[in-house]
């Protein structure tokens, strides 16, 4: 029986965006993802959902299909929070919810600029491999952010 590796269940990626907070922020939505996401091919929400219901479909260039759910969503703090609640082909863990949070930079070297953070909380049946993959797509997703507000 092979054992498992114990890990983290957990995975935390930041960046600083060199651009306006706002510029950042506004691309900051489900279904704005694939505007600056580059490893997704669209972004849509899901129709026949209760109207207090927000899920959006991500589908990724590789075919993989995740819809996503609006978990929590604050203009004052600037964070969205969402969770995996389908996947096509089924995901090798039970559940995941991740949050985006924006800190506008207010003095120092990089004033002006604007500190994104993205974590994810895995359920415990997660692997390393799992936790490995999650910190860098969200490590190529914040580059692509970073990208997409300088054009």
């Amino acid at each position: 029986m092979a054992s498992r590796i114990p890990t983290s269940t957990s995975v935390t990626e930041s960046a600083v965006i060199s651009a306006l907070f706002s510029s950042v922020w506004h691309l900051i939505k489900l279904e704005s993802f694939s505007d600056f996401w580059t490893a997704l091919v669209k972004s849509e929400t899901v129709k026949d959902t209760s109207p207090d219901t927000d899920i959006v479909k991500w589908v990724f260039k590789d075919g993989t299909e995740l819809e996503v759910k609006l978990e929590a969503h604050s203009t004052i703090d600037h964070y969205i929070t969402y969770s995996v609640i389908s996947a096509k082909p089924q995901l090798s863990y039970s559940s995941v919810v991740s949050t985006v949070r924006l800190f506008p930079i207010t003095s120092g070297h990089h004033e002006g600029q604007t500190f994104v953070q993205w974590t994810g909380n895995f359920s415990s049946d997660a692997d390393a491999g799992v936790i490995e993959d999650a910190k860098f797509k969200r490590r190529e997703a914040l580059a692509d952010l970073a990208n997409a507000v300088k054009k």
